[in-house]
């Protein structure tokens, strides 16, 4: 929900919102920083009084069945810019629209792509698992189900969103499963989704990575940088390509 909400504005939003029901209750409760005592059933009864109206329309309602979609991993220097894994690199001549094909022919330009390649056929330098929208808890086990047992074949490294985030890994020993499949296991922070600290592509690297935007330069400058799924970067990983995670054996 988090990372659907981060993203909205790549849909054209200008912001986006999800109704908290349960799940973000239970989510919440006992947290470092959620109300306690009286004070958490006085925050669920003023989260309870906000639902969307009864009789709100919409402008549009899509509903999406997530099984069926495949795992997505983007092509260009946009996170519009995406694909199933089990599809190719877009033909710029086949977009009617001129500014649209524009845009196509230097982002393939910068990323370094021939139209028709298999996205599955891409090679990769290095791996990336961290960003706020990516790195929480959840998405690190995903991550560690799919490498745990196997070894990474190109520098790969693992940010916790968070220090509540790591502790609560290390705690788990998710730790110890990335480090043993020869991922570099840091302290929670940006890093390299906004090529922080150091954390930077050396230009023309191309990187799978759980980060939410992939700009020109957002890693560092010349840097490729591939959004996908932290099990999907995972599988990255461990294969030195785009990786349909599926064809692994773990769930997305």
């Amino acid at each position: 929900r988090m990372t659907v909400c981060n993203m909205s504005i790549e849909a054209g939003a200008r912001a986006g919102m999800i109704g908290p029901d349960a799940t973000t209750y239970a989510y919440l409760a006992g947290r470092p920083y959620a109300p306690r005592g009286g004070a958490w059933e006085r925050a669920l009864d003023l989260w309870q009084s906000l639902p969307s109206d009864p009789d709100a329309g919409f402008d549009r309602e899509v509903r999406l069945e997530a099984p069926a979609i495949a795992p997505m991993v983007t092509w260009g220097t946009s996170p519009e810019s995406a694909l199933p894994i089990t599809g190719s690199v877009p033909d710029p001549a086949l977009e009617a629209d001129d500014k649209r094909r524009a845009g196509m022919e230097r982002a393939l330009h910068y990323v370094g792509l021939v139209p028709g390649t298999r996205l599955a056929d891409i090679a990769i330098d290095r791996v990336f698992i961290g960003s706020c929208t990516n790195s929480r808890i959840e998405d690190l086990r995903a991550a560690a189900a799919v490498v745990n047992g196997r070894r990474a074949v190109v520098p790969a490294m693992v940010v916790p969103g968070s220090s509540v985030v790591k502790r609560e890994a290390e705690a788990e020993g998710l730790d110890g499963i990335f480090t043993a499949a020869g991922f570099e296991w840091r302290e929670s922070g940006c890093s390299m989704c906004v090529g922080m600290n150091g954390d930077l592509l050396k230009s023309g690297e191309r990187c799978a990575s759980t980060s939410n935007r992939n700009f020109e330069g957002r890693q560092g400058k010349g840097s490729r940088t591939h959004l996908m799924s932290p099990p999907m970067a995972a599988a990255a990983a461990v294969t030195g390509r785009l990786t349909d995670v599926r064809e692994l054996g773990s769930a997305v």
